[in-house]
């Protein structure tokens, strides 16, 4: 069985520079020595095709989505099957994924069309090895928002357009949550910085090594109610590993029942530069690994609430246990000379940005 290829999806609200991130992320890999394949977005060659998703015939309405889902599935599968033959490291790059048709209609009807399908959401989103979700510049980017880049799009560049494109943005980001390495992009005043954390991202999933990037991190208190958040509890293991290495086993758990698994292992290969790998591991196999934990530190427990605000994505973290009281705000992919986009309800009480005493390995330790 060939073992390197790797499939993900770039994904985002209405004129979220899918489009540009693809041109770019073919180029660069290509010339790395990958064989990079593009799946089509599929929802786009219907509506060109004469299928409009706002008809007022529901069947037609449920005929078009459930063949959305079938040609998506169908041209995945192909594209795998091609990347099984090549001799390159392949990279499977698909505009859009299975799960994005679910922010499309009610959770009903996609109970309905995953069945006819014979398949499931949780099924849907382990076909990926990541999901890198652009978001839309409907929101904190208005003045970049256009139609003209795409013929199909029917949210316009007015206030209700807009309106609309945001709410799309945070469908898609919900229709996503649960993947293990599901990745937000934030809009930037400089659009090469949104490109460049794309790239960042997706040569993480490739195992290639990368400069490490402190993110941005505050010690905030919440002064306000909060907007809608996707809430998920985090239990953070640390592992026995050897000098030079970090070894993390994550248990993440969503309202909705959904737990995922993570083993992460950071090296570095060089005094500013390391590789990170994540992998999802089953039950059994992540209460085997716990047997591993570093006796010198604890576990760590928090309820992390995911949110964004103008056009920028916030982790906003509640810490349990010894550390009750800790809440830290971090913000992924801003650039050194960007400002941060903090919303009325924090209150920041200090930048912790690269303060070691704040990385959660430290924060472990046993006093």
């Amino acid at each position: 069985m060939k073992t390197d290829i790797k499939k993900i999806v770039l994904t985002g609200g209405p004129c979220a520079g899918k489009t540009t991130a693809l041109v770019r992320v073919v180029d660069h890999f290509s010339s790395l020595g990958f064989k990079v394949f593009t799946v089509p977005e599929v929802p786009t060659l219907y509506s060109l095709g004469g299928w409009n998703y706002l008809t007022p015939n529901r069947q037609l309405y449920y005929e078009g989505e459930y063949a959305i889902l079938d040609t998506q599935l169908t041209l995945e599968d192909n594209f795998q099957r091609m990347a099984l033959v090549c001799q390159k490291p392949v990279l499977i790059v698909c505009d859009r994924g299975t799960m994005d048709i679910s922010a499309y209609m009610s959770s009903d009807m996609w109970a309905d069309i995953t069945t006819k399908a014979g398949t499931s959401s949780n099924e849907l989103r382990e076909r990926y090895d990541a999901v890198l979700h652009l978001v839309s510049a409907a929101d904190g980017a208005e003045k970049f928002y256009t139609t003209a880049t795409n013929v199909t799009r029917y949210e316009k560049a007015d206030e209700e357009g807009l309106r609309i494109a945001r709410e799309l943005d945070k469908k898609v980001i919900k229709a996503w949550t649960g993947h293990p390495h599901l990745r937000v992009i934030n809009n930037h005043d400089d659009f090469e910085c949104k490109m460049q954390r794309v790239l960042r991202e997706i040569s993480n999933v490739l195992g290639l090594p990368q400069p490490v990037a402190e993110e941005r991190k505050y010690l905030v208190e919440v002064t306000g109610p909060l907007p809608e958040t996707i809430d998920s509890d985090i239990l953070q293991t640390y592992l026995v590993s050897e000098p030079g290495s970090e070894v993390r086993l994550r248990r993440r758990s969503w309202k909705s029942g959904k737990v995922v698994n993570i083993h992460n292992t950071k090296k570095r290969t060089a005094p500013d530069v390391q590789v990170e790998t994540d992998r999802q591991v089953e039950n059994a196999l992540y209460e085997s690994l716990l047997q591993q934990a570093d006796p010198y530190r604890q576990p760590v427990s928090k309820l992390r609430r995911s949110f964004i605000w103008r056009g920028q994505y916030f982790e906003l973290d509640f810490y349990h246990g010894p550390l009750e009281g800790l809440v830290i705000l971090e913000t992924k992919g801003i650039a050194d000379a960007e400002d941060v986009n903090f919303p009325p309800f924090i209150r920041v009480v200090s930048d912790i940005t690269g303060n070691k005493e704040y990385y959660n390995y430290n924060l472990a330790l046993k006093h």
